[in-house]
């Protein structure tokens, strides 16, 4: 029998959310019900209400979350009723191309729950992220509810499910940065400084925080940044030079995704350094660059998909260094609120206030 619940719905493009009761169905073959613990509010749930990711709408909006599981259906077999998950969006199928050949972290079929969940008069809801979760409960594929250690706090906890993972593993995975390496991370907000926390776990001996806004840097050093650059007041390209022996940079981070950050970030590497592209770009931007620095500066352009995680990996990793103290979950947590307020948090996230508003269930 469905069940009835609480749900924040982007009911068309641009408007303010709404917040809804929805029917979220019993879990069907390979699917997992899950009650919502905390979800946080993430950039990306404000594409989907503006209309900025596809027009697939009504939007369930929601993510980043932490829960606990209700029931499972048939055919799974490494869940339980009350195994405590972080959801992940992307769940390697294990049959793709990309899977078969041992990148499952690039799966180009990943899996998602196949029943949909609908408004009362039953019009189909489209998930964002293909997860669904500023609701009470949502349904989702057995592989994107990942077990996790019970004694994170779900506020702290689900934001592994995106941000902090995307740009931990940028770091780690995509940038593949090793120790005595130096890293410039460009844009301090909660991927950015999710990067700089990586950096610094890995290894780094010099990491620097590149933002526009002095609260973000003064932000970014309780992650492990070494140094900041104010490039409202410096050029950054230099001033990261200058940090670097006149070098640049080994990794470059770009959390940004903007035409000018990823020039800036293309001239920070070192010589054959690496450029790791984090930030989601507006669909209408352009790049251009000299063919020949392209070539002269040799190195690697990389954009980083979800940090290249593999969740069932990476997720209990992040999760243990963070019950150990080696990463600060909590600091990413600027505030708590209901289901009621993801509108305004909206207006906090474009004002730039704060890292995460997380929604607590």
């Amino acid at each position: 029998m469905p069940h009835e619940v609480r749900a924040v719905v982007a009911a068309k493009r641009g408007a303010p959310v709404e917040l809804q009761t929805i029917l979220v169905p019993d879990p069907g073959p390979g699917e997992v019900l899950v009650s919502v613990q905390a979800c946080g509010v993430c950039h990306t749930d404000l594409h989907y209400r503006d209309g900025a990711i596809n027009d697939a709408f009504p939007f369930l909006l929601g993510h980043e979350a932490a829960g606990t599981v209700d029931a499972v259906g048939p055919g799974v077999t490494d869940l339980a009723p009350g195994d405590y998950v972080v959801l992940a969006w992307r769940a390697p199928c294990g049959n793709c191309r990309s899977c078969r050949r041992g990148r499952p972290w690039y799966c180009f079929d990943s899996r998602n729950a196949t029943q949909p969940m609908t408004l009362l008069d039953g019009t189909p809801l489209t998930p964002a992220l293909g997860i669904g979760a500023f609701a009470e409960k949502t349904l989702v594929a057995a592989g994107q509810a990942v077990k996790v250690d019970p004694a994170a706090r779900p506020e702290a906890a689900g934001l592994i499910g995106c941000g902090v993972m995307a740009g931990y593993g940028a770091a780690v995975h995509t940038g593949g940065v090793g120790s005595g390496d130096t890293v410039a991370v460009i844009g301090c907000g909660g991927v950015g400084n999710a990067a700089i926390a990586g950096a610094s776990i890995a290894g780094a001996r010099r990491v620097i925080a590149v933002d526009i806004d002095e609260r973000k840097l003064d932000g970014a050093t309780r992650f492990g940044a070494t140094d900041t650059v104010n490039s409202r007041g410096a050029d950054p390209v230099e001033a990261v030079r200058e940090l670097t022996g006149g070098h640049g940079a080994d990794v470059v981070i770009d959390a940004v995704g903007r035409p000018e950050t990823y020039r800036q970030g293309f001239y920070m590497r070192d010589l054959a350094g690496t450029l790791v592209q984090v930030g989601v770009p507006d669909p209408e931007m352009k790049i251009e660059l000299p063919l020949i620095d392209l070539f002269g500066r040799g190195g690697a352009l990389k954009s980083s998909w979800y940090g290249d995680c593999l969740p069932s990996r990476d997720f209990p990793v992040l999760i243990d260094r963070y019950l150990s103290g080696r990463l600060d979950l909590d600091g990413f947590v600027t505030e708590t609120i209901g289901l009621d307020e993801v509108e305004s948090a909206f207006d906090k996230m474009r004002d730039g206030r704060v890292l995460r508003s997380v929604v607590v269930l």
